[in-house]
């Protein structure tokens, strides 16, 4: 017999989990996770740094939301989510002049050096900074999300993968592991096998693409202070960031993938502890731990957020690429004011949606 909810959540990711605590006490909420836990792939491989300055104009304006949230939830914790932790770019003087956007300010070479002592002066000749840039505690956050919908009578089942899901009558039908659901509203918030959950369903797919991003926890000679920005090329070829005594480093890739549980390929790591010697006096002597994780986005690289328009009460929450958590609580807001019917036409919520409108919020309208 099938379970009864106003929202079934498919995803277990920070996309499922902000809207389960953003929906859970304002309707009935169940969250089906195929994994036996949650955050599972993507979630659990994210660089932890939130930047202001990165992405589109939209994603930064969700960025700028989702911090105000944060910091408010961050007075009610024990240990708080973020930690200010600046973000600066480097390389050429025209790379970084066209990557550089929102609240990032240009510094002077000295500036730079001063910042982050590690880098070899003639390795780059430009730089900027984001001073409003925080590191994020990803497990704290993704446990307090599960924390707040269960208090709040939301169901997460995990081990459940979807396996059927159709439209009936004024309502959807859906299969998960051994259990049956049934539920006005299905949101698809499967990360890299969102549009796998469409064909399951359905409904035509959107042409998502997951891409592989790769990063290591390496142990080096010179380690960074907390106060060291995280640094990233400007030419996105490599960033690194503090991590206690150790170091992360990721090589920045973008290579399409299918939707899998990723794993680094033989060499990329070794190619990045290279040059970054070379680049840098880190002295990068053995890696710790290596992974890989897959940032899934649209053609034009916003985030789908709203109702199918040719499948009534399908709702997309995917394609966040790499702007899933720093977006993801002014996401789960916008998510949640839609599929409960409260965005007024002058609301700040409202504004946001039509700013995703201009560029992909009809999703097939």
């Amino acid at each position: 017999m099938a379970s009864n909810y106003d929202v079934v959540i498919v995803g277990g990711g920070i996309a499922g989990l902000s809207l389960a605590s953003a929906l859970a006490g304002k309707c009935t909420v169940a969250l089906v996770e195929a994994e036996q836990s949650l955050a599972f792939h993507t979630s659990s491989r994210s660089a932890r740094q939130l930047i202001p300055s990165y992405g589109p104009p939209v994603v930064q304006e969700l960025t700028v939301r989702t911090l105000e949230m944060m910091r408010a939830r961050d007075a009610e914790l024990p240990e708080p989510v973020l930690t200010p932790r600046g973000f600066m770019l480097v390389g050429d003087e025209e790379t970084v002049r066209a990557e550089a956007s929102g609240n990032m300010q240009t510094i002077t070479h000295a500036e730079a050096m001063q910042l982050c002592p590690v880098l070899k002066p003639e390795s780059f000749t430009a730089a900027g900074l984001d001073n409003g840039s925080f590191g994020c505690n990803a497990p704290a956050l993704l446990e307090d999300h599960r924390i707040r919908a269960e208090a709040a009578g939301a169901d997460i089942i995990t081990g459940a993968r979807v396996h059927s899901a159709q439209r009936l009558g004024s309502g959807w039908q859906a299969g998960a592991g051994t259990e049956g659901f049934q539920s006005a509203v299905v949101v698809n918030a499967a990360g890299a096998w969102a549009d796998e959950l469409a064909v399951i369903s359905g409904v035509e797919k959107l042409g998502l693409q997951p891409y592989r991003r790769t990063a290591a926890i390496v142990n080096v000679e010179q380690s960074l202070t907390r106060q060291t920005p995280m640094v990233a090329a400007a030419d996105h070829s490599f960033y690194f960031r503090a991590e206690g005594d150790q170091v992360l480093i990721s090589p920045s890739e973008t290579v399409p993938s299918g939707a899998e549980d990723a794993k680094p390929y033989a060499g990329d790591v070794d190619k990045l502890i290279s040059r970054l010697n070379s680049l840098t006096s880190l002295g990068i002597r053995s890696v710790d731990r290596a992974w890989t994780g897959l940032r899934t986005e649209a053609a034009d690289g916003i985030p789908v957020v709203g109702f199918d328009a040719e499948a009534k009460g399908f709702f997309w929450l995917a394609g966040q690429g790499g702007y899933g958590f720093q977006t993801s609580s002014a996401i789960a807001e916008l998510a949640a004011d839609l599929i409960l019917g409260n965005v007024e036409a002058d609301s700040p919520e409202s504004r946001t949606a039509e700013q995703l409108a201009a560029v992909r919020w009809s999703i097939r309208r």
